[in-house]
C-alpha cells in the first residue's frame, strides 16, 4: 500500500492553472498529511468497488501545460457558466465519450465556496454532533466519507465544526480535483484534534455498505440533484446498510428569486428546471426522493433550506451563475435563444452595476440511519 505526503497550503485552494487532462494513477490509498499517525486502508472502510482506485496527491496533476483535450469544447450547462471565446472555463468540459461525466474546474468550485459555506443549514449540525458523540470510541476518531468531494470545500467547512480526531476519505472521479482536495484540507477539528485525509478515485454510483464499513458519517455537497433515482437508491442503501448518518447539502430546490424582477424570469427558470431533469436526472426532485428513500429504510430525516443569497459583493459568482442558468435554459428550449440573449445582457449589466440581487434556493438533508450491530444508538 502506497503512502504519500503532500505540501499543504492550509485553508486555501492552491494556484489553479485551469482544466487539464489528467491520467489516473496509483494503486493504494493515499494518506495525507505526513507519514506519522495515518490511518491506512481507509481507517475501517473495508472494501471499495473495483472501479475505485486511490489517487496519490503528487501524481494527480501530471504535466506542465494547461491544454484541454481536442473536441472537448462543449460546456455542460446548468452547474456553472457558459464559456465565451477567450474566457477561462469554470466548468470542466465533457470529454469525447458520452459516458464521461461532467468534470468541474477548481475555479468554479473556489468561486462558490464562500456562498456555499454561508448557505449550509447550521441547524443540522447539533443533531449531527449528538449522533457522532454517541458513537463508540475509536482510537482513530471519526471516519468521514466525502462523496463527489471536488476541491474539498465540504471538509474545509465541516471538519473545523466537529470535535475529535477525524479521518476524511475523499471520493471523486477526477484525480485533478482530488489533488486540490488533499493539499487544501483542514488539519485540525474544532477542539484542535488531528484531521487526516486520503483520496479515492471512483464512481459513487457503485457505493455499497461494505464500502462504508467503519464509517462515522457520509457527506456530500451539490450532489443529489445530478443523480438519477437509481443512484440515489444506491447511495441510501449504502448509508442505511452501514448504519451511518448522512449530511447531504446544497441540492437545488428549483426556485430562484431575482430582484428587480423581469418578465422572462419564470420562463427561464422553468426551462432550467426541465434541463436539470433531462434524461433520468432528478434535479429539483432529488431531495424529496432521497428523503423518502431514507425514511422508508427507517432513518430519521431532517431537511432545511440552504439558499444562496447573492448581492453586489458576490458579482463574480452571480455573473458566472447567470451564464450557466440561462445557457441551460436555452439548451433545453432553443426557441428562447434570442430573448434569452437580451435577457442575459440586461441581467449582466445590472450585476456589474451592483443592482441585481439573486436568491438561489437549495436544501440540506440530514439522515440519521438506524445503527447496525455494534454501532451507537
Amino acid at each position: 500500500m502506497r503512502k504519500t505526503a503532500a505540501t499543504h497550503d492550509r485553508g486555501r485552494i492552491p494556484g489553479q492553472p485551469g482544466p487539464r487532462d489528467v491520467t489516473a494513477a496509483a494503486a493504494g490509498p493515499t494518506a495525507v498529511p505526513g507519514a506519522e499517525g495515518m490511518v491506512p486502508g481507509g481507517a475501517g472502510a473495508a472494501s471499495r468497488s473495483d472501479a475505485e482506485t486511490a489517487t496519490p496527491a503528487e501524481d494527480a496533476v501530471p504535466g506542465a501545460g494547461p491544454g484541454r483535450r481536442p473536441g472537448a469544447e462543449t460546456v455542460i450547462p446548468g452547474a456553472g457558466p457558459a464559456v465565451r471565446p477567450g474566457e477561462r472555463p469554470t466548468l470542466k468540459l465533457r470529454e469525447d465519450g458520452p459516458e464521461e461525466p461532467a468534470r468541474y474546474a477548481p475555479e468554479w468550485l473556489e468561486l462558490r465556496e464562500g456562498p456555499d459555506g454561508a448557505a449550509r443549514a447550521h441547524d443540522l449540525l447539533d443533531p449531527l454532533r449528538i449522533r457522532l458523540a454517541n458513537l463508540p470510541g475509536r482510537a482513530d476518531g471519526l471516519v468521514i466519507h466525502d462523496l463527489g468531494c471536488g476541491t474539498g470545500s465540504m471538509g474545509r467547512w465541516l471538519a473545523p465544526r466537529l470535535d475529535g480526531a477525524q479521518h476524511w476519505i475523499l471520493h471523486d472521479r477526477d484525480p485533478y480535483l482530488l489533488h486540490f482536495a488533499a493539499v487544501a484540507s483542514p488539519r485540525a477539528g474544532a477542539d484542535g484534534s488531528r484531521v487526516s485525509v486520503e483520496t479515492r478515485r471512483g464512481d459513487i454510483a457503485r457505493l455499497t455498505p461494505d464500502s462504508l464499513t467503519g464509517a462515522s458519517l457520509v457527506t456530500a455537497s451539490a450532489l443529489l440533484d445530478v443523480l438519477t433515482r437509481e443512484e440515489i437508491e444506491t447511495l441510501v442503501d449504502a448509508c442505511t446498510g452501514a448504519g451511518c448518518p448522512a449530511l447531504l447539502t446544497l441540492s437545488v430546490a428549483g426556485r430562484v428569486e431575482l430582484t428587480p424582477s423581469h418578465p422572462l424570469d419564470e420562463e427561464i427558470a422553468e426551462a432550467f428546471n426541465a434541463h436539470q431533469r433531462r434524461g433520468d436526472l432528478l434535479g429539483p426532485d432529488a431531495v424529496t426522493v432521497a428523503r423518502e428513500a431514507f425514511a422508508e429504510r427507517g432513518a430519521t430525516v431532517r431537511v432545511h433550506p440552504s439558499p444562496w443569497t447573492l448581492g453586489a459583493a458576490d458579482a463574480a459568482l452571480t455573473e458566472q451563475w447567470l451564464r450557466g442558468w440561462v445557457g441551460a435554459a436555452v439548451e433545453q428550449r432553443p426557441e428562447l435563444r434570442e430573448p434569452a440573449e437580451r435577457y442575459l445582457r440586461d441581467r449582466l449589466a445590472a450585476c456589474a452595476a451592483g443592482e441585481l440581487r439573486v436568491v438561489v434556493h437549495h436544501s440540506d438533508l440530514l439522515a440519521l440511519s438506524r445503527p447496525t450491530d455494534g454501532a451507537a444508538s
